[in-house]
């Protein structure tokens, strides 16, 4: 089970009781004992921890393991940095105890090592990412708009430098044949502007880092490695997609694969389809696949294929339904996407 990240959500408590599934009671956490207790709380659950029980997981954080869309030493509130240092300190302390890590990730102070890999014989290699700790700061102010020109910074990176060079040479080295980059945020090009005339990106994503995108992907198409497939979640959405060499250009070669998955329970119940999901295919047609519903995506590895099914449930607001099948995703050696 490769859960991606925002196991815990570091906020305060929202909405009406009525309306809340599965959500947290408490104000915004900062000390180790309120991250302590955050997970505590959730752990109550039966039904995580009957998953815990059932399968092995694969771990890795996203932001509200601490807090929403941090940076490395920057957050969202402009603390200063030695003060916000001292909050991912005790929130990674918190999320060393209470996951299933090794003892090589035990974080010393501020700093964990998240980013591993992962063999299964010479049928998948698994880079495990972190999107989070080493980053330049969102560029144009984050939010979703259109770029500005710290988007196209080619010194901007989401990996940083030492862990980009680790992924590179471990995609050069690898003799499997599928390739996974278990990650944390959309790599895909996705205009969210369903006007004709204008386009915009979310900056938290790899679209606002358009260089270090260009750069992995640009790697994949001079190694001729079209047997990638990337893991995905953070938007509480269900999604595939092909990657690119030229997401403005549909004849470009196809790299490989994304497959984003939804949210557990958080969200509410969702839709199938929402109103502008035809216009925003229409304007992403590298896009195959889209749900608004939650579930869980399982992922079948065979030497030749790649097959996605998509499991959600129609309602997560009336206990014990059925989740049901959505249709399927696949990428095959000779036809990547």
């Amino acid at each position: 089970m490769y859960h991606y990240g925002d196991y815990i959500y570091e906020g305060r408590a929202t909405g009406t009781a009525a309306a809340r599934v599965r959500q947290h009671n408490g104000d915004e956490i900062y000390t180790v004992v309120d991250y302590r207790n955050r997970y505590a709380l959730y752990k109550m659950d039966f039904d995580l921890r009957a998953a815990h029980a059932a399968h092995p997981f694969l771990m890795s954080f996203d932001d509200h393991e601490v807090d929403n869309n941090w940076a490395s030493d920057i957050d969202q509130d402009n603390t200063p940095k030695e003060v916000f240092l001292l909050r991912r300190a005790m929130a990674f302390q918190a999320w060393y105890e209470h996951m299933p890590l090794r003892k090589s990730a035990l974080p010393n102070g501020p700093s964990i090592l998240a980013y591993r890999r992962l063999r299964y014989g010479t049928l998948a290699e698994v880079s495990l990412l972190d999107s989070r700790q080493y980053r330049t700061d969102q560029p144009c102010g984050d939010g979703t708009k259109a770029r500005c020109a710290a988007a196209l910074d080619p010194n901007a990176t989401l990996l940083g430098p030492t862990q980009e060079k680790w992924l590179l040479e471990g995609l050069g080295a690898s003799q499997a044949r599928w390739n996974v980059l278990a990650q944390q945020v959309m790599m895909f090009q996705l205009d969210r502007n369903v006007a004709p005339d204008a386009k915009e990106y979310s900056m938290d994503k790899w679209d606002g880092y358009l260089a270090a995108r260009n750069r992995v992907l640009g790697y994949l198409l001079n190694a001729k490695r079209t047997n990638t497939i990337v893991l995905t979640g953070d938007v509480h959405n269900n999604w595939a997609g092909d990657l690119k060499a030229d997401f403005e250009d549909q004849r470009s070669v196809t790299l490989g694969s994304e497959i984003v998955a939804t949210s557990i329970s958080s969200g509410g119940d969702g839709v199938d389809q929402n109103a502008d999901t035809p216009q925003l295919l229409s304007h992403n047609p590298h896009v195959k696949f889209f749900n608004n519903q939650r579930g869980y995506v399982t992922l079948e590895l065979t030497p030749d294929r790649v097959k996605s099914d998509y499991r959600i449930v129609p309602q997560v607001t009336t206990p014990a339904r059925r989740s049901a099948l959505e249709p399927r995703s696949s990428s095959k050696l000779e036809k990547p996407g």
